[in-house]
């Protein structure tokens, strides 16, 4: 036994002993591989009909019988060998083993160009014979599409269908699609549905059925990154009580150190006793912290956040006249997401753009509470462990590590420190066209869209061409990417641009793989690390797929926003930090501190989102209640039982005036009109309740404690007021001829509807730290975070 591997044995005791549930041991998958090879060996000589009368068979005892292991082992047999048949594609053993992993409801940790495309084809098909439908869930609409099509003959030659949901596509192409036996789709498509469906008044018009398996590729990506972002479905147009225009202005004749000052953390402003005379003379109010002017003091923080704090090209570009948020972990425009509130207004106002209204909140799931909704899941991704404890707490995933089909011969070079940025940028550049003139490809991985395009302005006013991927255009960054190992080849990209698709060295030309093989192949430059150590792996796992050679390299300044942000110079004792600090640094305590920020990072951002999950899981809960309420009605005659039962006089005089089914249509209108119109005004409730309930703390008290007492209450209050009012407007129904007039009673629903994304509040650490922090800390926190603390008024006013 090396070393090496005797030392990666103690660290896995040690890990076992601390808790963890990763699996390394890969015995008893083994045992079953085996078994699936003998059998496949037993089908090279039968016919294509016979394996095709063999998946029927394995599909009609599945649905009599259940899932006995014999037919596990045929059927993963099967598509072994239909996979060769139809698509020339030879399953390696490491795939097999991530598809057996994945059948038992866990997640298979494989690295980057192990074929987890295939892998999953193994336990969809399986699931997918008990006839209740299996969705794969990927990262975004061009991989569903490509995925689907690629896979799908597999599924067709063994009698089952396949379909794919996109982005623009009619309610009958979304029914058909998740009609078929496999769907492939984005979580964020299969959500959006979810919250439509939520809101439909008839069942022909809902296009899920009972949910039943998803398999999640990206897993890290959807269920981590992704997973606290509220989608949302929304209706009826806000109206501004404060002009986001004139706001805007104001902001930009504010002076820094004059009328307004930054936080220690410069995450917020703070105006001066100067500053509050002037905006007071510009907006003409005696007192604007007065108790009528809450609602100005609000939009004038907004206004000064997004004049001040949120940068374009960096946290948000400008495209197509529209505003698109940039994400935080990829470095990539995040689709259909938005900052929420007065926030989103104020940075179109700042950029002098159409306001785009953010309307009422109709219904809203964040993606880990939809993702629960399966009955299973299981996933697959490059970068598991890191977030093993997540992945357990949160979706009961266990990781199971699945070794490479071949050795990964990457080497992972130590980080190259500077003093300043600029030292760091000028050493990026000069390392790129250093690295060029050899021909060697080489993929910078980037943090913002700004600093892609900088610094391939710069590489190229040095003669070297590259490519620039920083935008969503998922299909043309796909091709891009994939091609980024050929000869010469320079790629800038934020960091996850083209993910899903591997980086081939030499392209398709096997002469030049051979040639980059030889320089070394793929060298990939990161230029900032990230809060989590995972997403650095990830822009590291670019290289060095199927055992190909690589290397990469991280580039960061003390400098560095991350670094700054968490004030590494306070952590790193005087004598560490050399006189110039403009030039290389090469200290061991100082390498051990980055290190240890990320750490911090990581830990503070998993106690935050163990917090806040605590919370939105209670509403979920109420929300489940009424959504099966509603579900109820929607398919059967609930609400007509419901109102012959509560007021059966009026019931039987309807139902002699327009007959059973106009009755029946009546009560199921007025009790989802209802429905829907107390839950919207419960979550704005609720939410006003969630964003000041820190303020608790400085009276001693747990704020989740006083929150779950407040929404059980005001839950319950609103089932009790729903059923007075259901009864209420059913008795004062007025019929004119015979029919009912729902003009009359107000009861449409909105004109039209839309969905999108909450951002991740740009200040959402401030919040999770009130909530988690120590009470004695807390009063400093709630005086600096007055755009906080008075959105609460602002919601109120609005509502009036």
């Amino acid at each position: 036994m090396t070393k090496k591997i005797l030392i990666t044995k103690i660290k896995n005791i040690y890990k076992r002993l601390n808790g963890c549930t990763i699996e390394y041991d890969l015995s008893q998958y083994y045992t079953i591989l085996n078994k699936i090879k003998n059998f496949q060996q037993q089908l090279k000589n039968k016919s294509d009909r016979h394996l095709q009368q063999m998946s029927e068979r394995i599909k009609f005892k599945i649905q009599k019988e259940g899932m006995p292991e014999h037919l596990l082992v045929e059927s993963f047999a099967l598509v072994c060998e239909a996979a060769w048949r139809i698509l020339k594609l030879h399953p390696f053993d490491v795939q097999v083993l991530g598809a057996l992993a994945m059948y038992q409801g866990k997640l298979a940790e494989m690295q980057t160009g192990e074929g987890k495309t295939l892998t999953a084809v193994f336990p969809a098909y399986l699931n997918a014979l008990s006839g209740k439908g299996v969705h794969v869930l990927t990262f975004n609409d061009y991989l569903a599409r490509r995925d689907a099509q690629w896979m799908g003959p597999i599924y067709q030659f063994l009698g089952l269908r396949v379909g794919y949901v996109q982005e623009g596509m009619s309610i009958n192409e979304r029914q058909n699609a998740y009609a078929a036996d496999i769907s492939y789709l984005t979580a964020k498509e299969a959500g959006f549905d979810y919250l439509r469906d939520s809101l439909c008044y008839e069942k022909d018009k809902v296009v899920h059925r009972p949910f039943n398996f998803a398999i999640i590729d990206e897993a890290d990506s959807i269920l981590i990154d992704e997973a606290r972002i509220p989608l949302v479905i929304a209706g009826a147009e806000d109206e501004y009580l404060a002009d986001p225009y004139y706001m805007a202005e104001i902001a930009r004749k504010l002076e820094k150190g004059i009328d307004f000052e930054f936080d220690e953390y410069a995450r917020n402003i703070h105006l001066t006793d100067m500053g509050q005379e002037r905006v007071e003379r510009l907006l003409s109010c005696d007192n604007l912290y007065a108790a009528e002017n809450y609602e100005l003091l609000t939009r004038l923080n907004c206004a000064l956040h997004a004049q001040f704090l949120l940068h374009r090209d960096v946290d948000y570009i400008i495209r197509n006249g529209k505003i698109e948020l940039v994400d935080e972990f990829t470095g990539r425009v995040a689709d259909k997401r938005r900052w929420p509130d007065g926030l989103q207004a104020a940075i179109e106002a700042k950029e002098n753009i159409d306001i785009q209204s953010r309307g009422t909140i109709l219904n809203s799931i964040t993606l880990q509470h939809f993702i629960q909704l399966y009955p299973k899941i299981c996933g697959m991704t490059a970068t598991a462990q890191p977030a093993e404890e997540e992945f357990r707490s949160f979706y009961n995933l266990h990781i199971v590590v699945i070794p490479p089909n071949r050795p990964c011969i990457r080497t992972d070079h130590q980080d190259v420190i500077f003093g300043s940025k600029v030292k760091k940028e000028k050493a990026i550049i000069d390392e790129i066209i250093t690295v060029n003139k050899t021909r060697r490809p080489v993929l910078v991985g980037t943090q913002s869209v700004e600093e892609s395009a900088v610094l391939a302005k710069a590489i190229q006013d040095k003669g070297v061409n590259c490519e620039v991927l920083n935008a969503k255009r998922d299909e043309y960054e796909a091709h891009v990417i994939a091609q980024a190992g050929k000869l010469g080849a320079v790629t800038i990209s934020t960091n996850m641009a083209g993910r899903g698709t591997d980086i081939r060295l030499g392209g398709s030309d096997e002469k030049e793989k051979q040639q980059v093989m030889e320089l070394g192949g793929l060298y990939v430059i990161g230029t900032n690390k990230h809060e989590s150590q995972r997403i650095d792996q990830q822009l590291r796992g670019r290289a060095g797929r199927q055992g190909d050679p690589g290397s990469s390299r991280y580039f960061i300044s003390l400098e560095d926003d991350l670094f700054i942000k968490y004030r590494l110079n306070e952590l790193l004792p005087d004598n560490t930090l050399p006189g110039d600090q403009n030039g290389k640094i090469d200290n061991p305590i100082i390498r051990r501190e980055v290190a240890r920020i990320q750490r911090i990072c990581e830990g503070q951002n998993l106690e935050i989102k163990k917090t806040l999950n605590k919370y939105s899981s209670l509403i979920e809960k109420q929300r489940t209640i009424l959504f099966h309420r509603r579900e109820n009605i929607l398919r059967n005659y609930a609400a007509a039982y419901f109102f012959k039962r509560e007021s059966p006089e009026k019931y039987n005089y309807y139902h002699l005036l327009i007959g059973e089914e106009n009755v029946n249509r009546i009560c199921r209108i007025i009790s989802f009109y209802f429905m829907d119109n107390y839950w919207q005004h419960y979550l704005s409730e609720i939410g006003d309740i969630r964003e000041s309930i820190h303020l608790k703390r400085v009276g001693g008290q747990d704020p989740y404690v006083e929150f779950q007492k407040l929404a059980i209450e005001l839950f319950d209050k609103l089932l009790l007021k729903l059923d007075d009012q259901l009864i209420k407007t059913f008795e004062s129904i007025e019929i004119n001829n015979k029919s009912i007039n729902l003009d009359e009673l107000g009861m449409r629903g909105p004109s039209a509807t839309w969905t999108y994304l909450i951002n991740d509040n740009p200040f959402e650490h401030i919040i999770g730290m009130q909530l988690i922090g120590d009470p004695g800390k807390q009063l400093g926190a709630v005086i600096m975070t007055p755009l906080l603390a008075l959105q609460l008024f602002f919601r109120k006013k609005r509502q009036l």
